[in-house]
């Protein structure tokens, strides 16, 4: 059973993602946060000790589990490894749309703002990205493509998409989105008929 203290625990990493996927993690305040979750003052302390830093942190790692579990989702339904990123980048493109293109991913946003300033940050930004990397290249693995191939492709379709989803975002359109599912789509199957 959770506790009320855990349920608080969660509601403020959970306010604290979605009011950076909103508003960046500079423009997002501990006031703001507690607000948004409905918590007391002093919670976020007793929670989150570091602060803004710890709680940023939360949100990067509940953002990777629930993209995780997205991709994973994705490759359990999908026919095969194209028809699981296809599955993957449309539900990220409903997500971009049904927000009138406010949200994007938040991992991309700490990184960019403190990816340089902030080492805790960073890692936690670059322990997301892989942990979208590293399945990524195994449904790679799983068409046939050597380790080393399926790494290198992993990352660039994590990059493309990632890119698109800021360029939808600016564009207002889900466009460059659907334009990044034909290219990784195509990427995949190439991949697997070169193997």
């Amino acid at each position: 059973m959770t506790s009320k203290g855990q349920l608080t625990q969660e509601r403020l990493t959970t306010s604290m993602l979605e009011l950076i996927q909103a508003n960046g993690y500079s423009g997002t305040g501990l006031n703001a946060v507690i607000e948004h979750a409905g918590a007391p003052r002093g919670s976020i302390y007793f929670h989150f000790p570091d602060g803004k830093e710890g709680l940023g942190v939360a949100a990067v790692e509940l953002a990777t589990t629930e993209f995780g579990a997205l991709l994973a989702e994705a490759a359990a339904s999908a026919a095969g490894p194209a028809g699981a990123a296809r599955a993957t980048i449309e539900a990220l493109a409903a997500i971009v749309s049904e927000s009138d293109f406010r949200l994007g991913c938040p991992v991309s946003v700490v990184t960019l703002e403190m990816g340089a300033e902030n080492e805790r940050l960073r890692q936690a930004c670059a322990t997301a990205f892989e942990s979208w990397i590293t399945p990524t290249a195994q449904l790679l693995e799983g068409g046939g493509l050597p380790p080393a191939e399926s790494r290198a492709r992993a990352t660039a379709i994590v990059a493309m998409v990632e890119g698109a989803v800021v360029v939808s975002r600016a564009l207002r359109t889900v466009q460059p989105l659907a334009a990044a599912a034909d290219a990784v789509e195509l990427l995949i199957r190439q991949s697997s008929s070169a193997a």
